[in-house]
C-alpha cells in the first residue's frame, strides 16, 4: 500500500472549506489507490466506479446592478455550484470592464465536488452612462471556461444651481428695502438634501425657505432675500446653502448701497462778510449741494437781514443725486455795526429748510481820535520841564495815513513820532508833549496832526503855568512808613499822603529801588492844588525771610525835584503742616513692611499715589510733604518678605491741611 500526505493549500482563512474538500479528496485518492493495489480486484471489477469530472454552473444568467449615483459603489453576489463528482480548481476570474471588480474570492481557489462558491462583485463607475462587461472564471472543469454578463447605470450625482447667480440690490434708500426671489434648481438625478440656508452681511436677510428640503433630480425651489440698508454705504454678502450635493457649499454673493435720501448742504455753511465799509459792498460766492441719493426740488430761495441781497439761483431749482448749483451773497451795510440774516432754502430734501446764517459789520472809514483829549501840563517851576504823552488812535474800520504833524506854543516841543506813519484800524501810536516855561506865567498851545481820515486835521489843546522855583514844595507823610510782619508769599498794605505847598504841584513819577515794595494808588501824571493832599498806598510782598527796607522816591515840579520817604517791613516763615498716621499691623507672620499712600481729596478721593520712598517697618508715618490748603486721603498696604502686597487699608478721607 502506498501512502499519501494530503499538504495544506496556499489560502486565507477564510478559505477553509476549500481546504477541507482538498483534504477529502485526498482521502478519496487514497482509498482508491489502497483498492487498486489489492489482490485479486481486476480492473474491469472497477469500471462501474468511474468518477464525473467538476463541471461548475452559474446561478445566473447575468448580473445587472440597477442604476446608482455616479462616484459611489454597489456590491452583488453570484454563486458557482460544481455539479460534477470531482473538486474544481478555479484558475483566474477577471472582468471586461473596469467599473467591474472581483472582490472575492481570491484565485486559486478550489470548489469541491457538489459544492459552491459565492463571487462578490462590486460596480464602481466613474461618470454617469451605462456600463456593460462579462465576468470569465476559467477552471480545470469540464467546462473549462464560464462567463456571465455584468450589466449597470450611473446616474449623474445631485448638483444646486442658483438662478440669478448673484444677487446685486443696486442703491437702496436707507430706511427702506428691496427684494430679490432666488431660484435653486438640482440640475443631477440623484435628490440632493439642502440642511441649511444662511445669509451674510449687514442689512440682508432670508426668507421663503425652510430647513432640511429635499430636491429631487431637477427639482427647483424658490426663496427671497432682502435688503434693507441701516446705513449709507456699500454693502456685500452672501448667501450659503449647505447640502449632500457635489456642490455642498454654494454660495450666492450679494451686494448693494445704501443711499441716503437727498438732503442738502452749504458750502461755505455760513457767509462771514467780516468788516466791511460803510458805503462798499462785499460779495460771497454760495454752493449748494445735493449729498445725498436721490434728486431734490428746490421750491424756494429767501434771504434776510439788513444789507444783504441775493443774485444768481431762482426757484424751482432740481438737483441730481451729488449734483450742485451757485448762487452770490452780496452785503451792502448801511450803518456801522453788526448786521446777521439768513438765506433759507426750502425743498423735499430730507432736511427741507436749509439755513445759511449770514453775519458781517458795517464799520465806519478811518477816525483818529486823541487822549487825553487836551494836554495839560499845570503849574511847572521855571527853568524845569514836564512830558506828558498823548496816544492817538484809529477808531474807524480802514487804515488811515498821517502825513504831517505839527506843534504851536511857547515853551511846548514835540517828540516821538514822525511822519509819514499809517494806522491800521484800531491801531494807536503815542508821541511826547514837553513843557519847559522861560517866564512866569500861563502859556497855550497846540499840536496838530494831519491825515486822510474823515477828520484830516486832529487839533491837541496844550495848556500850562510856569511858577517860580522857591515857591512851590511837595511832602510826603509819614516820614517812614512801617508795613510790619508779613509771611513770605503774601502781601501786607501801608498808606501815606502826598501834600502840596506853595503852589500846585504836579507829580510825574513814582517808584520804590526794591522790588518787593510797589506803588499803588496814584494815576499819574496827577496835579495836586496847593495845600491839597493825594493818598497812595505801598504794598509789601516779600519773597524771603528778614528785614527789608526800600526808599519811596517821587519826582515832581515841586523844590527839589524828588521826594522820598523809607519804607520798611518784615518777611516771615509760612506755617509748615504734616500729617500724622498710625494704624494697626497686619496679622500676617511674614510682613515685610508697609507702604503709605496719598491722594487728594475734592469731594471724593482722587488717584492714590506712594509717597514713602522705602518700605516703612513700623506702623506710624508722618507726611511732611504736605501742601496748605489741601485736602488729602490716605491708605496703607501691608508687604511681605516675597515682596507680594496687600490691597488697601480702609481710607481715610478729607485730611484738610490750613
Amino acid at each position: 500500500m502506498r501512502t499519501h500526505t494530503a499538504r495544506t493549500p496556499n489560502s486565507t482563512p477564510g478559505n477553509s472549506s476549500a481546504f477541507r474538500l482538498s483534504a477529502s479528496v485526498a482521502m478519496l485518492l487514497l482509498g482508491i489507490a489502497s483498492l487498486t493495489g489489492c489482490a485479486g480486484i481486476s480492473a474491469g471489477a472497477g469500471s462501474n466506479q468511474q468518477q464525473q469530472p467538476g463541471s461548475l454552473s452559474l446561478g445566473s444568467a447575468s448580473v445587472n446592478f440597477g442604476s446608482i449615483t455616479a462616484g459611489t459603489s454597489k456590491t452583488l453576489s453570484l454563486t458557482a455550484t460544481n455539479l460534477g463528482s470531482q473538486s474544481v480548481t478555479i484558475n483566474s476570474a477577471s472582468t471586461s470592464n473596469n467599473s467591474f471588480s472581483l472582490m472575492s474570492p481570491s484565485v486559486p481557489s478550489t470548489v469541491a465536488a457538489g459544492a459552491s462558491t459565492t463571487f462578490s462583485l462590486k460596480f464602481a463607475p466613474g461618470a454617469a452612462g451605462t456600463f456593460n462587461g462579462t465576468l470569465t472564471i476559467a477552471s480545470n472543469a469540464s467546462n473549462a471556461s464560464v462567463s456571465v454578463p455584468l450589466s449597470g447605470t450611473a446616474v449623474a450625482n445631485g448638483q444646486l444651481a442658483a438662478n440669478p447667480s448673484t444677487a446685486a440690490f443696486g442703491n437702496v434708500l436707507v430706511g427702506n428695502q428691496q427684494t430679490i426671489s432666488e431660484t435653486l434648481t438640482n440640475t443631477g438625478v440623484s435628490s440632493v438634501t439642502i440642511s441649511q440656508a444662511s445669509p451674510s452681511g449687514s442689512g440682508f436677510s432670508l426668507s421663503g425657505i425652510t430647513t432640511p428640503l429635499t430636491l429631487s433630480g431637477g427639482q427647483s425651489t424658490s426663496f427671497t432675500v432682502t435688503f434693507s440698508p441701516q446705513a449709507t454705504g456699500a454693502a456685500t454678502g452672501s448667501v450659503t446653502i449647505t447640502s449632500d450635493a457635489t456642490n455642498p457649499t454654494l454660495s450666492i454673493p450679494l451686494s448693494g448701497t445704501g443711499i441716503a435720501a437727498g438732503q442738502l448742504s452749504a458750502s461755505p455753511s455760513t457767509a462771514a462778510f467780516g468788516n466791511v465799509t460803510i458805503g462798499n459792498q462785499l460779495s460771497v460766492s454760495e454752493t449748494v449741494t445735493n449729498t445725498g441719493g436721490t434728486s431734490v426740488s428746490i421750491s424756494n430761495v429767501a434771504i434776510s437781514g439788513t444789507g444783504f441781497s441775493l443774485n444768481g439761483i431762482a426757484a424751482p431749482v432740481t438737483l441730481a443725486a451729488g449734483q450742485s448749483t451757485s448762487f452770490t451773497i452780496v452785503f451792502v451795510p448801511q450803518s456801522s455795526g453788526a448786521a446777521s440774516g439768513n438765506v433759507t432754502l426750502t425743498s423735499n430734501a430730507a432736511n427741507p429748510t436749509l439755513a445759511i446764517p449770514l453775519t458781517g459789520s458795517g464799520i465806519t472809514p478811518g477816525q483818529l481820535t486823541n487822549n487825553p483829549a487836551t494836554a495839560a501840563f499845570g503849574s511847572v517851576n521855571v527853568g524845569n520841564q514836564q512830558s506828558l504823552t498823548e496816544t492817538v488812535t484809529n477808531t474807524g474800520g480802514t487804515s488811515v495815513t498821517i502825513s504831517q504833524i505839527g506843534i504851536t506854543g511857547t515853551g511846548f516841543s514835540l517828540s516821538g513820532i514822525s511822519a509819514p506813519k499809517t494806522l491800521a484800524a484800531g491801531q494807536s501810536t503815542t508821541l511826547t508833549v514837553t513843557f519847559a516855561p522861560q517866564a512866569a506865567g500861563t502859556a497855550s498851545g497846540s499840536v496838530t496832526v494831519s491825515s486822510n481820515a474823515p477828520n484830516p486835521t486832529l487839533t491837541i489843546p496844550l495848556s500850562g503855568t510856569g511858577t517860580s522855583p522857591q515857591s512851590t514844595q511837595l511832602s510826603v507823610s509819614p516820614a517812614t512808613l512801617a508795613l510790619g510782619s508779613v509771611t513770605v508769599g503774601s502781601s501786607g498794605n501801608g498808606s501815606g499822603t502826598l501834600t502840596a505847598t506853595g503852589g500846585s504841584v504836579t507829580v510825574t513819577a513814582a517808584s520804590t529801588n526794591n522790588s518787593a515794595f510797589t506803588v499803588g494808588g496814584l494815576s499819574l501824571p496827577v496835579t495836586i492844588s496847593a495845600g491839597q493832599s493825594v493818598p497812595f498806598t505801598i504794598t509789601f510782598s516779600p519773597q524771603a525771610t528778614g528785614s527789608a527796607s526800600a526808599t519811596l522816591t517821587v519826582t515832581s515840579n515841586a523844590q527839589p525835584s524828588t521826594t522820598t520817604e523809607a519804607l520798611t517791613g518784615t518777611g516771615t516763615a509760612p506755617a509748615s503742616h504734616s500729617v500724622n498716621l498710625s494704624w494697626t499691623a497686619s496679622t500676617s507672620s511674614d510682613v515685610a513692611g508697609y507702604n503709605i499712600y496719598r491722594a487728594p481729596y475734592s469731594g471724593s478721593c482722587g488717584s492714590f499715589s506712594k509717597i514713602n520712598s522705602v518700605l516703612n517697618t513700623s506702623t506710624v508715618y508722618t507726611d511732611s510733604t504736605v501742601a496748605n490748603s489741601t485736602s488729602y486721603c490716605y491708605a496703607t498696604t501691608a508687604v511681605d518678605t516675597s515682596n507680594d502686597e496687600s490691597s488697601y487699608s480702609n481710607i481715610v478721607s478729607n485730611i484738610a491741611i490750613p
